[in-house]
């Protein structure tokens, strides 16, 4: 899938200074990650030693490596919530980006995009991680008018919550709303404290789940 229009991941860090590091869960076939150090590549059931041993700044969990994939992006995301997880596949099923982000992943991305290694960094930084059109098929796929009452967000707030879920920095999101990012950063906050929830990874999966934005 290509990466045109929409801005759904954040900015491009580039290759320049250190590399962010990581560890792929699956061993299916290799990936080209420029600017990523991968410390080590591990099987689904051993995720969990390999991240504690190794100390990632980011996991990448391979779904199509084996069946245990999903499995262990919800382990991953219970007993390390430090470390963000993407999923990578070259599948987008509706069935399958959803149950990975409702498992506790950061974002989900095709193994083809060719900013799969910006996306990926992204996540690292503590950004939103999803590849073009994903985010926004996940959430008109669950929206649902009937579901829980969550708690009641401004115009500005819901429109902030969008841009977040599509993958903007702040930087990003105060150009396109003509506001400083200081701005941006305070109805996030703000959000993060209606929804009480921790934190930008746990604010999209609430929203995917709940249909907000």
């Amino acid at each position: 899938m290509g990466t045109g229009g929409g801005g759904t991941h954040g900015e491009p860090s580039g290759v320049d200074g250190p590399a962010t590091s990581a560890v792929v869960v699956g061993i299916g076939t290799p990936l080209t990650l420029p600017g990523i150090a991968v410390l080590g590549t591990v099987a689904s059931a051993d995720a969990l030693t390999g991240v504690r041993r190794l100390r990632p700044d980011v996991v990448v969990v391979d779904l199509d490596a084996d069946e245990r994939a999903t499995v262990a992006v919800g382990a991953l995301a219970a007993e390390v919530p430090e470390v963000p997880v993407v999923a990578v596949s070259a599948r987008a099923e509706h069935s399958a980006v959803l149950d990975v982000v409702r498992a506790g992943a950061a974002g989900y991305v095709l193994r083809d995009d060719p900013a799969v290694a910006d996306i990926i960094r992204s996540a690292a930084s503590g950004g939103v991680a999803f590849g073009q059109g994903l985010a926004e098929i996940v959430l008109e796929s669950v929206a649902d008018p009937g579901a829980v009452a969550v708690p009641h967000l401004t115009e500005r707030e819901s429109e902030v919550l969008r841009f977040v879920v599509e993958g903007l920095t702040a930087r990003q999101i105060a150009t396109r709303l003509v506001l400083s990012p200081r701005t941006v950063e305070n109805h996030i906050q703000r959000t993060l404290r209606k929804l009480d929830v921790p934190g930008r990874a746990a604010l999209v999966r609430y929203a995917i789940e709940h249909g907000l934005a």
